[in-house]
């Protein structure tokens, strides 16, 4: 069945072959004992995972030609495993967050081995595990184990007890028990028992002859290591867990990592599919396909599918993205053109889809997300004529219902065209309008981003994106922290005015960035001073405190807000060293001199990779003038601005 995820290797290892009544083999399972023993993992999260590993090995195929066999591919690619390392694992499977993106650097996954015990460490309570489990990763010679019998068992994990299972093995090979009785103290241990666990010290300290379990003392390991590793395991209890539950998990990981090495562009199609009806993660996979160097295209009625598909290597916008527009009227346009070929204009989809369940509104949201840019004339153009020509071509339907003729029932096609509804001359509209258009029947921005041009700015100057507000299901968290401080920048898209008791006034405003939005609370002593910066669709850099939430997004509370043009130019000159600058200290200054201002002037030594700014005195105004003068002796490479955020 769709979503369960059951690992045939985590079967032949860690399902005794003993366990029939009559010690033979097992052969059959039920789904309860699947799941008791963590093998079976129904998952509505690994669901929507496993779907798009279906899909974006379908569009795989449909691109290359070649049916992609997940079950056949290469568990051991190195360039796969050196792609997690990067952090680069934006849609990977549990591996996506900001957190364990910094843990797979750190952790540098070389095999599957590595992945499963990533994904079991990466969680409240074992990642106090991760950095001796990573010491004895990158320093295997300095692990050392309190008895020899703990080697096999623990040498694969670098001497960390990371699973259940572990626990398991080392109470049966240290103290001899059997395998039901050590699966009593993993269920104890993960119910977290802890009146049984302490019972079971005793048998496995010094044994239980009653009950056939000899003990650690029996089998030659002193009462001191064996209180001490009992302890071990008693600690690891509390966030004990089942390595088949990780192993199942980490393959559907790497299965999707390995998509996205060789698959990138049909793998992002598929992501952003899953979670098409969530414009906030499509907004965010959309700039992880830009970092990817992925062209997104807009969504367009003759070559665009429901969902999001592949075009010429570029990303097609799914049309069921689009707002009111249900999937059946997809599915109609699909048939229609797939039967008549593609739509010539707008005429001729509104007189083929006649009928069909396609009203003003949905012309209208086709328009507005450029779905019809494939036809001859502009978006504005289109939204000018698209009322009348669906009155028209309504018209000529009741006519034709009644029996009577219509004046283009008696002129032929030439004659036809000259009372076709002529385009007026508007031209297109602003693109922030057409991106305002966009937002509201996708979603989010395709075309462009009316941050674009300030993204440099804006990524030197802020400490935070409105991604890291986001709250986490896997950690629990937000990136960022409750009362740290950060700065946000984006554009303002919403503004809600709020009176205090004692008649004050504050406001809650939405940042906007090119990842998402977050809110920011703005109290009365900052609104004061601030308040002449929040119009709508300002530009703008916040600083502020982090207010994290339970189990939602975090919100920031403003101290600062500063607009992106408030900005301040920095004059760098460079020399090859200290000396070469020291040499020329005073021609630099009485050149500097002739152009008095404002802005500071840093000194940078290559050799030295040394920094001098300038004192106050030295501030220049950067004008035509000097910057001519200074790169007619220097020369351009030499020379630079540097324009900052004041934030």
């Amino acid at each position: 069945a769709a979503g369960v995820v059951i690992s045939q290797k985590s079967i032949d290892e860690y399902v005794p072959l003993s366990l029939g009544s009559d010690n033979s083999p097992v052969t059959q399972f039920t789904m309860t004992t699947l799941e008791e023993l963590g093998l079976l993992k129904m998952d509505f999260l690994g669901l929507r995972t496993l779907t798009v590993i279906q899909n974006a090995a379908r569009l795989a195929r449909q691109s290359t030609g070649k049916k992609i066999d997940m079950s056949r591919i290469d568990y051991d690619d190195k360039a796969v495993f050196d792609s997690l390392c990067s952090g680069k694992t934006d849609g990977v499977f549990q591996l996506e967050s900001a957190g364990m993106k910094s843990f797979m650097k750190e952790l540098k996954p070389r095999n599957l081995e590595d992945v499963i015990a990533g994904i079991s460490l990466y969680r409240p309570g074992p990642m106090d595990f991760i950095p001796q489990y990573v010491k004895g990763k990158n320093h295997p010679e300095q692990i050392t184990y309190d008895c020899p019998q703990l080697k096999p068992i623990l040498e694969p994990t670098y001497g960390c007890i990371v699973y259940q299972e572990q626990v398991m093995q080392i109470v049966r090979d240290l103290a001899g028990y059997t395998l039901g009785r050590s699966d009593i103290l993993r269920r104890a241990m993960s119910k977290k028992k802890g009146d049984v666990m302490e019972r079971e010290r005793q048998n496995f300290v010094y044994g239980n002859p009653e009950e056939n379990v000899p003990g650690c003392v029996a089998n030659g390991i002193d009462e001191k290591t064996a209180n001490k590793i009992y302890d071990e395991m008693i600690d690891f209890a509390k966030y004990a867990f089942n390595k088949s539950h990780a192993a199942a998990y980490a393959v559907v990981s790497y299965e999707t990592a390995w998509l996205k090495y060789y698959y990138p562009v049909e793998f992002m199609a598929a992501l952003m599919t899953s979670v098409i009806d969530n414009p906030g993660k499509v907004a965010e996979y959309i700039y992880t396909c830009k970092e990817m160097g992925i062209k997104l295209l807009p969504p367009d009625i003759n070559k665009g599918y429901g969902n999001f598909s592949v075009d010429g290597g570029d990303i097609r916008y799914g049309l069921a993205a689009i707002k009111s527009i249900g999937r059946s009227v997809i599915d109609d346009i699909i048939r229609e053109r797939e039967a008549g070929g593609e739509f010539k204009n707008l005429r001729d989809f509104a007189e083929r889809m006649s009928g069909k369940d396609i009203n003003k509104r949905t012309v209208e949201n086709f328009i507005k997300a450029g779905a019809f840019d494939c036809f001859t004339g502009t978006r504005k153009q289109h939204m000018m004529v698209y009322l009348k020509i669906l009155d028209q071509i309504n018209q000529e339907k009741k006519y034709s219902m009644a029996g009577q003729m219509s004046l283009f029932d008696i002129v032929d096609e030439d004659q036809r065209k000259e009372f076709d509804i002529q385009f007026p001359e508007v031209g297109e509209y602003e693109k922030e309008t057409m991106l305002a258009f966009e937002k509201e029947v996708l979603g989010v921005y395709v075309s462009g981003h009316p941050l674009e041009e300030y993204e440099e700015r804006w990524k030197k100057a802020i400490t935070a994106t409105t991604h890291d507000f986001q709250y986490d299901d896997e950690t629990g968290h937000t990136k960022v922290r409750d009362g740290a401080k950060e700065t946000i920048g984006g554009m303002i898209t919403s503004r809600t005015i709020k009176y205090t008791k004692t008649n004050k006034v504050m406001a809650f405003i939405t940042i906007e960035d090119l990842l998402g939005t977050v809110e920011v609370v703005i109290f009365p002593r900052d609104y004061e001073k601030n308040q002449q910066y929040l119009e709508v669709d300002r530009k703008v850099f916040v600083r502020g405190r982090v207010s994290e939430e339970d189990e939602s997004a975090s919100k920031l509370i403003c101290e600062t807000i500063i607009p992106f043009e408030q900005t301040e130019k920095q004059l760098w000159i460079q020399y090859p060293d200290k000396a070469s600058f020291l040499q020329e200290e005073q021609l630099v200054y009485s050149m500097l001199h002739m152009s008095e201002g404002e802005e500071k002037v840093f000194i940078y030594c290559q050799a030295e990779r040394a920094v001098k700014q300038l004192p106050a005195g030295r501030n220049v105004d950067i004008s035509d003038e000097l910057m001519s003068r200074l790169t007619n002796y220097f020369g351009k490479e030499r020379v630079k601005v540097v324009e900052k955020s004041k934030i």
